[in-house]
C-alpha cells in the first residue's frame, strides 16, 4: 500500500538518500553535491509553512512508523523572489529508482499539484533537464504544458544539458489575485 503524507523533519535523512543519486550521477538536479540530512531540513523549513513538502510510503504512514518506508517525496518552492511572483510557486518530484515507473511519481505528484491548487496558487512551474520522456509524461500526466526550452543551461557530466519549462494552470487568475493559503494552515492530516 502506498501512502502519501505531510513530510515531517524526521523524513530530512530518507528525502535526502533518496535525491543522493540523482544529483551524484544523474541530469535531472543542476546540483553538484547531494545535500546532507541536516540541509535538507533547513530547506523544508524555509518554506515558511508556505510550500508543501510530501512523501510516499510503503507500509505505514506516520514518520515514526519504521516500517514506512519514504520512497518518494514532491515539494513547491518559490517561483522568484520578486513579490509580484507570489501566486505561481516551482514544484519538484524525486523517487526511488526502484519506485520510478510504478504509478507512485503519478499518485504523490497529483497530490501535490491538489494541494497548490487547493491553497490558491495560480500556476505551477516544472523545470525538466532534457531529454527525459519519463519526467515529461509525468508532468504533462497531472496537467502541465510545454512552455518552452532553455538550451544548454547547465554544465554537468561533461555535457551541456537543456531545460524544458512546463506550466500547469491551477486556478483562474483573479483581479485583484488572492494570496495562497499557507500549507501549515490547510489542516492535513498524516494518512
Amino acid at each position: 500500500m502506498i501512502g502519501i503524507r505531510a513530510a515531517a523533519p524526521e523524513d530530512a535523512g530518507a528525502i535526502a538518500a533518496i535525491y543522493a543519486p540523482h544529483v551524484l550521477t544523474g541530469t535531472a538536479s543542476f546540483e553538484i553535491e547531494p545535500p546532507e540530512k541536516a540541509e535538507i531540513r533547513k530547506r523544508m523549513a524555509s518554506s515558511d509553512g508556505l510550500y508543501p513538502w510530501l512523501v510516499a510510503t510503503t507500509g505505514g504512514s506516520s514518520a515514526d512508523d519504521p516500517d514506512a518506508g519514504v520512497i518518494g517525496y514532491a515539494y513547491a518552492s518559490k517561483f522568484r523572489d520578486r513579490p509580484a511572483y507570489r501566486y505561481v510557486c516551482e514544484t519538484s518530484i524525486y523517487l526511488t529508482d526502484a519506485s520510478s515507473g510504478s504509478g507512485v511519481g503519478r499518485l504523490l505528484y497529483g497530490a501535490l499539484i491538489d494541494t497548490l491548487r487547493a491553497q490558491g496558487f495560480v500556476h505551477a512551474i516544472g523545470t525538466i533537464a532534457l531529454p527525459n520522456d519519463r519526467s515529461i509524461r509525468l508532468h504533462e500526466g497531472v496537467g502541465f504544458r510545454r512552455q518552452g526550452v532553455y538550451r544548454e543551461v547547465g554544465f554537468k557530466h561533461g555535457q551541456w544539458i537543456d531545460i524544458g519549462v512546463w506550466q500547469c494552470e491551477l486556478n483562474e487568475p483573479r483581479v485583484p489575485p488572492v494570496e495562497p493559503r499557507k500549507f501549515a494552515d490547510m489542516g492535513i492530516v498524516r494518512d
